[in-house]
């Protein structure tokens, strides 16, 4: 489990504290790399190695939703808005796609990737009928898979882009994106749920 994601980080596919790769996974993606919409996303990311921060959100995240009362996971901070099992299932979709447009870029596929309807797929999934237990696990797997995936890219493949939603977007981009959304989105568990 943990030991894999974390050996996964520190792959020996990029030897040395100073490689190239490891300065592009601590180098923060400038505007150029992803549409403006993410920025809040890319902005809540701390400084630092970017798989690393991924592998040590997998763990606090964890601990946090696995904390949450059963009952309580249903909660919603008003009318219309995401019940807290809601967010998680979001969590798991929104970081299967950046992950799965991550994949497509990294390999130079130039094909144009759609954009999703996040709403409609909250209606359409049906989280509220699953324990929040079965939900963490479900984050717990997409996320070792996310830190594998970005793990095993080399210098070229974390630069190279593509476009989503009508808007270029590097690799590195998105596994920012993918830290960052995760944050915001547990930022808001705890200030408006919990």
């Amino acid at each position: 489990g943990q030991a894999l994601t974390r050996r996964a980080s520190m792959s020996s596919h990029h030897p040395g504290p100073m490689s190239h790769v490891h300065v592009i996974r601590t180098t923060r993606p400038d505007a150029t790399e992803y549409a403006p919409y993410y920025a809040g996303y890319v902005g809540h990311v701390p400084t630092a190695d970017v798989v690393e921060t991924l592998t040590t959100q997998h763990d606090t995240t964890l601990a946090f939703l696995r904390s949450i009362d059963e009952e309580k996971s249903l909660a919603r901070y008003a009318p219309g808005k995401w019940s807290i099992r809601e967010v998680v299932g979001h969590l798991i979709d929104a970081e299967r796609i950046f992950t799965y447009r991550a994949l497509r870029f990294a390999r130079a596929d130039e094909t144009a990737l759609a954009s999703f309807d996040e709403n409609a797929y909250i209606t359409s999934a049906s989280f509220d009928d699953r324990a929040l237990a079965s939900l963490c696990d479900e984050f717990e797997a997409v996320r070792r898979a996310s830190v594998l995936l970005f793990a095993s890219l080399n210098a070229t493949e974390w630069l190279r882009r593509g476009v989503a939603s009508n808007n270029v977007m590097s690799v590195r981009a998105l596994a920012w994106v993918t830290a960052g959304h995760e944050l915001h989105h547990v930022g808001i568990l705890k200030t408006r749920y919990l």
